[in-house]
């Protein structure tokens, strides 16, 4: 049976890039291995993909079968055997379909003893609305691992040694060989005995119990600003869980928390505050008292205030958190009817409907409004 086109098993143009090459190889390496396809003729597939890639990889090779196809590339002694090829990109390959280790590389593992960071930690602060609004001291608690002080850290009980682990000679992982296609691949695990640790202690921490650390529970005062909201987050460095072999730690994230108010509600940085005043009020205005979060204030309502009117009191609103300045208050004004009048009352406003008519006045319909119907809206 004729060989197929080398571009063509590839599913490539032949001015494919270097990077094109082995993204189609890696992409049909992935379809056809045997161990992922059980079709019938994937291990076939697999072998002409492997093919493909080992010729269109090597320039030399490239160019002589650019030339003069499969029949030139017999005169470079025959077809490819993979011993002149980058098993980088095999290697690579099968490290993510099996997370089998590279050809004869040392391990990617991170050495057991590089420092690292200390994980992060997060605790939730409940506020009121007011000290959200103006920031406060608080006292929170915080429960993490700390270096145990009997062992310093070892794991052992005082007076005593961790020893290498005989599982995996001191070295945290345990390596497997494995034959497939492309020759020997090596499969590198973490220790089952140690857990990567390298070491085993036979005689833990009476304290710590053989974890080198301890859980510890203490109070810190923070400082939360003015202007905080739900859902900001404060990050205060170091205040993690420890470091591992001398790493930095991690830190601590305050979530904020702030709880609904009786009256007030917040949009960015205005206080919005809904206000019922009365028919009398709406109509010949007043001076009311509202609150606000700076205490009670005079609020003064036109003459002629229609419902839905909003009210702005500048600067009684949330301080900006990172900048100076403060939003406002929004008033909302709701005008409310009366349901239940006394004598007095209902004569008064029979008085007052005389004077005004009796008289409906359809709304005329506003040019916004015949342009949503034409508009089908």
């Amino acid at each position: 049976m004729a060989k197929r086109d080398y571009y063509e098993v590839l599913g490539v143009p032949r001015d494919a890039s270097a990077e094109d090459l082995k993204s189609a190889f890696r992409r049909l390496a992935r379809q056809y291995h045997p161990d992922v396809n059980k079709e019938s003729d994937a291990e076939e597939r697999f072998k002409e993909v492997n093919e493909a890639y080992a010729v269109l990889s090597d320039s030399e090779r490239r160019a002589t079968y650019d030339r003069y196809g499969h029949e030139g590339l017999k005169g470079m002694g025959g077809m490819p055997d993979f011993t002149n090829v980058d098993f980088s990109d095999f290697a690579d390959l099968f490290s993510d379909l099996f997370g089998f280790g590279s050809f004869n590389r040392s391990s990617s593992r991170r050495n057991r003893n590089t420092p690292r960071r200390g994980g992060d930690l997060q605790i939730q602060v409940d506020l009121t609305f007011e000290e959200a609004v103006f920031g406060i001291e608080k006292e929170i608690t915080i429960t993490r691992d700390e270096v145990c002080k009997a062992c310093n850290g070892s794991g052992a009980e005082p007076g005593t040694t961790p020893t290498r682990c005989p599982t995996c000679n001191g070295s945290g992982e345990i390596r497997q060989a494995r034959q497939t296609l492309l020759g020997s691949m090596v499969q590198v695990t973490t220790c089952p005995t140690c857990g990567g640790s390298g070491e085993t202690i036979s005689t833990p921490c009476h304290v710590c119990h053989g974890k080198g650390v301890e859980r510890t529970t203490r109070q810190k005062l923070i400082s939360i600003p003015g202007g905080v909201d739900a859902g900001t987050q404060i990050r205060l460095a170091g205040e993690g869980q420890p470091g591992i072999n001398g790493g930095p730690n991690g830190n601590l994230y305050v979530a904020i928390n702030v709880q609904p108010h009786k009256y007030f509600r917040r949009r960015d940085n205005d206080i919005l505050l809904d206000l019922d005043i009365n028919i009398a009020q709406a109509v010949l205005g007043a001076d009311v008292d509202i609150p606000t979060v700076d205490g009670p204030a005079k609020l003064r309502i036109p003459a002629g205030t229609q419902p839905g009117k909003v009210l702005r009191m500048k600067g009684k609103g949330v301080p900006h958190l990172r900048s100076n300045g403060r939003g406002d208050q929004l008033v909302m004004v709701n005008v409310t009817i009366p349901t239940h009048l006394t004598i007095e009352q209902r004569n008064l406003f029979e008085q007052l409907a005389k004077s005004l008519g009796t008289d409906a006045h359809p709304q005329e319909r506003s040019f916004m409004d015949w342009l949503k119907e034409a508009m089908g809206g």
